[in-house]
């Protein structure tokens, strides 16, 4: 059975359109998410809620929760629910553009992205299962097995974006940005 990419079924003509909507619809959420996060860039979050995201430890965890006050906390609160929202549209955003990458082409290439096209929307799974967990230790469990759970759940998330966005970079550059309306 041949793995097909999760947006094949989008008309050709409608990929570049579609993905630009995402992609400025993601950089809008981000835009928010750089709001929100100054609160939370502590000595002990100096990343903000992605140090938190990474904490891995309860005693990282815990150090993180103390440092922010009520404002803090609420605002990470709200982060993590708005991240909800947030998820299907990166998601999306990455996957056409993963899309857009493999164009007409064959091969290995479009094997490659037909699954990173399907990982992007994985990555919602763990960034999901993430907040869950981030969600518990706000709520005032930091115990053990929380901070490890979204740690991992991150990194995993992490790894797949970022496989996405070289992939969908490397096709811009290796066919000519075709999909932005420039050719090589």
């Amino acid at each position: 059975m041949d793995l097909h990419h999760p947006l094949d079924f989008t008309p050709v003509n409608l990929r570049r359109p579609l993905f630009l909507v995402f992609l400025a619809l993601t950089v809008a959420c981000f835009l928010i998410f750089n709001q929100l996060d100054v609160t939370l860039r502590t000595a002990a979050a100096p990343s903000g809620v992605v140090s938190f995201e990474l904490s891995g430890s309860v005693e990282k965890a815990q150090a993180m929760m103390d440092s922010w006050g009520a404002t803090a906390r609420l605002a990470n609160a709200f982060g993590l629910g708005f991240d909800f929202l947030f998820m299907p549209l990166y998601a999306t955003a990455l996957s056409l553009g993963i899309l857009l990458a493999l164009g007409g082409r064959s091969g290995a290439w479009v094997g490659l992205g037909r699954f990173l096209g399907w990982s992007a929307y994985a990555a919602i799974l763990f960034d999901a299962v993430e907040n869950m967990a981030l969600f518990t230790i706000l709520n005032g469990q930091v115990a053990a097995p929380y901070p490890q759970v979204a740690a991992a759940c991150a990194l995993v998330k992490f790894t797949l974006i970022v496989t996405g966005l070289i992939y969908g970079l490397a096709g811009a550059v290796r066919f000519g940005l075709e999909w932005f309306g420039t050719q090589k």
